[in-house]
Formats: C-alpha cells, structure tokens, sequence
C-alpha cells in the first residue's frame, strides 16, 4: 500500500491521541491550567493591590547582612563640599533645602569656593567638570576584591546622581560615562567583576532630583537651553511641579537601567517619594518585580519613604539614610551610610569614622533584622582613599573571625541589653552615643545564639541580664556550653543565676571590636 504523505501524517495524530487517554488529556489539562495560574499569581500590575498581593521580601537579602555603596562622579573632580557641591556652587544669595522649606540667607561656601578656584560660573559651570573627570586609575577588579576581602556580600554603585551624568552606556542622555569623562562603561564594569567574584549586584539611582537640582538664574550656565538635558529643563520658578516631560525622561532612564544590567537591587532616593512622582512608583515597582520574574530571580527595591509612605509597608525594603531603628522590625529593612562623616563623594577634608563604630553599627541594624550598606568614596581618578581601604579591610577582619554571628542569622527574642540607645530616623546617627561594656546585641542561627558584647567588660566579667535564669528571655533554653569566638580557650567558666549568666572572660582580649559569645542551646 502507498500512503500520501499527508493522509499519513494524519493517521499518526489519530493514533497517537488515542493512546493519550481521557487521564493523560486530564493531567495536560492540569498542567496547563497550573502554568496558567503560576503566571497569573506572579504577574504584577501597576497598582498597589496587585503588589501587595504577590510581593514577599525576598530571604536572600535579610541573609547578605552587610553592602557596600559608592559615590563616584564628577562631583568628585572639584572635591569640595560634598556630593551636593553641583547645587550648592549655584547658590549665591540663599542656600534652600530640596523642600524649600528652610533656608539661610547669603551665598554658599562652594559658590565662594567655586568662584575663588574657577572663576565666573557662567563660562565655568559644573558641566566643565566633565571632560576633567577621567577616572585613569579605575580598576573595576580592584575594587571589588576590596569589597569583597571587607566582607561584603553586595555592591550598589551609583548609576546616576542628582547632577544628571549617567555612569553607565545611557540610551536615552548624552551626559554619560561612556560618551564623555572616563569614556568607560562605569556601572558594566562593577557588575561584570562583581558577578564574576560572586557578589550581588544593585545599583541606586537619584535621577529624580536633578528636575529641581540646579539653580536657575541668568547668571549662571544652568539656565541655557543647550544644557537643559543636563540642568533639567525646569526655570527659574523654585516652586515648578515636575512637568510631565521631565517624568517620561526619569521613567526612559530607570528603564534602560533594569533592562540592560538587570540589578539584583534597586535603590531609590528621596524625591521619587514626592507626590509629583504618585502614579510612577506603582508602575516601577510591577515593571522591576516583572521582569524580576523573567530574568528568574527575585529582586529587591529599596525607598526611603522619606517624609509618608510613599510605597506601602510590605512592597519594598525599608531603607534609613544615616540612621537606625531602636529596636526589632520583623520585615527586612536597611541602613545607608558612610565612611565620610561629612560626605559620601571624596572631597579634600574627608572625615572618616573609625571601623570600631561602625563594626557597632553593624552588629546593633543585625541584631534588628536589619542590613548595612555603608559608602566609600572613591578619589576622581577611581583611586578608593588608603584610610578607607584600611577601614574596609579591619571590618573584613572583625567578620573574618565573627562572621557566623552576622551572616544568614535572625534577630532573637529581643535585640540586646544595656544603658545605650539609638535615635530614630533619618539622618540621626549623629546624635548616638558610643555603646559600652554592658551593652550586648543578639542573634541567632540553628541552636547557636550569639551575645555580642559591644565593648570589652571591666574585670572580664559579663553579666548578661537576658539570660538569667527568672528572665522571659531564658524561658525554654538550655545552655550547653560557651565560647568566645577568636580565643584560644576552648571553654569558658559560667554560672547562670537568677539575675544575670555571669561569663568569665580570658584576662586578654580577643580583638579591638565588638567581642562575639556562641552559646550553644
């Protein structure tokens, strides 16, 4: 017999669904029907009912503990001030917050200082600084073996800053890393060493603020049309709502950011926060989350929600600026600060803090579920400072040795004890106290419980007060044995009492920071 080719084809169909069976057709069906449903539970829409339905903060961050941040632009060329110094060379009859709601009267010391060293801000503005900025000694691999050895397990680099250069290859501004300055793709190169040492990588943007940024007078170059695209297009009225223009603008670019390095995290500044920006901050947060799902992995966003919440509690992780919380958040959230008590780009009269303050502010954000992104400041030629390399490298050494006690922990029955507490907010770490002997931090990880003693007790000898046998604290725990992590004695000698676990300490101490007490349960 001779068969067509398509009456044969046909046949082999026929015969085939014969042996699918009415329960093979019925899993098909549910299979579909299941793949069906995933796609549609993981869909975001813009709006907040669709994200808060769907949206869970991913573990993998509350694992990682510990971030580095980094300011790096051609802000860093004049070095002066601080990373604001774009604004503030341009304020020469009053200084005004971003709110506008305070001010002080008489010119800036960056406007003095800008006219002393570079003369006339109309035939030398900030977009002069540019071609200056080279970043000769950038070396991508450097800096993220730095960051690594410090023992972070992310990086977030700025991606663009309120003055509007972009550190990265921009589809949609002139003004950026690859096109002028250090003719580098900045943010590519960081991701590409970053994911090849196996770090996380994010990237941050402050983009939304260079609408109101610069100062516009006649006097000045930021009022030419031919740098608006720089300057932003907003006049000389302080009070102009973002235009709608300018909203497309920081829409196209914070795309182009997600769609072309695919950042395991995003981290949003303040002024993404301000009404003007109400209807984008549900659209950006299903289109990252969306394409989260794509790329196959689970992203973080990061806001301030600076003056309200401006994203609902439970759809993004909560970043503080320059602050902690005083005590446990059950949801993940993320202090940001610096190296630089006065900045967070390099500039001339940097003042770094000491690593033993911020190891304290590590272990007191952990102990409250907390995560710490801290900044460096690299010099305009991509050179990371030496008293901030040697910052890094001591906190990598304290985590080195006590590292068990902060990575992949959760937060106790409560954070600690001691006289020593924090402000809340943002911007209030200035007003904290250095912690003391009697001031411990928790955490815990399978049936190890840590005591972190923020300073070395007098007499060896510490009291923990959690601990004592009438504590609610203690209620459940049997405490096996005891030891100092760094120390060469195996065991220590304890007695736990009614009001304290008393622990004699070895009479040399172990490190210049935060001491670390595994206590097995």
């Amino acid at each position: 017999m001779i068969f067509r080719k398509p009456i044969f084809i046909l046949l082999l169909t026929l015969v085939f669904l014969a042996s699918c069976g009415p329960e093979k057709d019925k899993k098909l069906a549910q299979d579909t029907d299941q793949k069906t449903t995933d796609t549609v539970s993981t869909k975001y829409e813009p709006n907040w009912e669709s994200i808060k339905a769907n949206y869970k903060d991913p573990e993998w961050f509350n694992n990682q503990k510990f971030g580095i941040f980094v300011h790096w632009g051609a802000y860093s060329v004049p070095a002066f001030g601080s990373e604001w110094y774009p604004r503030q060379m341009y304020m020469d009859t009053a200084n005004f917050s971003a709110s506008l709601e305070h001010y002080s009267k008489g010119s800036t010391k960056e406007f003095k200082h800008h006219k002393e060293k570079w003369g006339d801000h109309k035939k030398f503005g900030y977009k002069d600084f540019i071609p200056m900025f080279k970043g000769e000694n950038f070396d991508a691999k450097e800096w993220i073996s730095l960051f690594k050895k410090a023992g972070a397990k992310y990086v977030i680099p700025v991606a663009d800053h309120h003055d509007g250069f972009a550190m990265y290859k921009s589809n949609t501004t002139r003004w950026n890393a690859v096109d002028m300055g250090p003719k580098t793709d900045v943010l590519g190169e960081l991701f590409k060493q970053g994911r090849d040492q196996g770090m996380i990588m994010g990237t941050s943007s402050h983009f939304a603020f260079n609408w109101s940024f610069y100062n516009k007078k006649d006097h000045f170059d930021t009022i030419d049309p031919e740098f608006a695209d720089l300057y932003s297009s907003k006049g000389k009225d302080l009070k102009q709502p973002v235009s709608e223009e300018f909203k497309k603008r920081w829409w196209l670019r914070i795309k182009d950011i997600i769609d072309n390095y695919q950042p395991d995290i995003l981290w949003l500044d303040f002024y993404v926060d301000i009404p003007d920006f109400k209807e984008y901050r549900p659209k950006l947060a299903a289109y990252y989350y969306n394409k989260g799902i794509e790329w196959g992995k689970k992203v973080v966003l990061q806001d301030k929600n600076f003056s309200h919440e401006a994203f609902p509690e439970g759809t993004v992780i909560y970043d503080l600026e320059r602050g902690k919380l005083p005590g446990i958040r059950k949801l993940p959230w993320q202090t940001d600060t610096s190296i630089g008590k006065n900045s967070w780009s390099h500039v001339s009269n940097w003042e770094s803090k000491t690593a033993n303050q911020l190891i304290d502010d590590l272990v007191d954000i952990v102990s409250k579920n907390g995560n710490l992104l801290l900044n460096v400041g690299p010099k305009s030629d991509g050179t990371i400072p030496n008293d901030q390399k040697q910052i890094l490298l001591e906190i990598g050494e304290w985590l080195d040795i006590n590292g068990e006690a902060i990575y992949d922990t959760k937060y106790w029955k409560t954070f600690g004890e001691g006289p020593t507490g924090v402000e809340e907010g943002h911007h209030s770490e200035k007003n904290n106290k250095e912690f003391t002997g009697q001031d411990i931090r928790f955490t815990q990880k399978g049936d190890k419980l840590y005591a972190i003693l923020m300073a070395w007790p007098e007499n060896n000898i510490v009291q923990i007060k959690s601990l004592a046998k009438n504590s609610e604290h203690a209620k459940g725990i049997n405490i096996k044995n005891i030891k100092l992590l760094g120390s060469d004695d195996s065991k220590l000698t304890w007695a736990q009492e009614g009001e304290s676990l008393e622990v004699q300490l070895p009479n040399q101490k172990t490190g210049n920071h935060a001491h670390v007490l595994e206590i097995g349960i």
